[in-house]
């Protein structure tokens, strides 16, 4: 059973930042694919930022220049850097982690989630 923990989220104004952190195992840093969702209420998760066991990152079209995923070997940490929020990206914020090495990009290939960071821009 993986475990995921997520940290860094609270509130921000509008066109402010803030970076996620995300800590697992590190066999899953190495070995898996890991990504970041968000869900508004009524509306079905979306993935913001994924990375590849080898280290590709790819991103959603709802943030795309406004993130950065990065991994902490050291740290075995997963994190997502925002930047310029917007009110629209009010969310509950998921790390993810699926069971394979690549990314399949939908929220059914992901296996293991953590409980969900809350990110509000006013």
């Amino acid at each position: 059973h993986v475990q995921l923990v997520e940290s860094g989220g609270g509130s921000v104004q509008a066109g402010g930042s803030l970076r996620l952190s995300c800590s697992a195992s590190r066999f899953y840093y190495t070995s898996n694919c890991m990504g970041w969702f968000r869900q508004v209420p009524g509306k079905e998760r979306a993935e913001v930022a994924s990375m590849d066991a080898a280290g590709t990152m790819a991103y959603g079209n709802s943030m795309a220049g406004r993130v950065f995923i990065s991994k902490d070997s050291a740290k075995n940490t997963l994190s997502l850097q925002m930047w310029n929020l917007k009110p629209e990206d009010t969310a509950m914020y998921y790390c993810a982690a699926t069971d394979r090495a690549w990314c399949q990009h939908e929220e059914s290939s992901y296996a293991y989630w953590g409980q969900g960071t809350q990110v509000t821009v006013s």
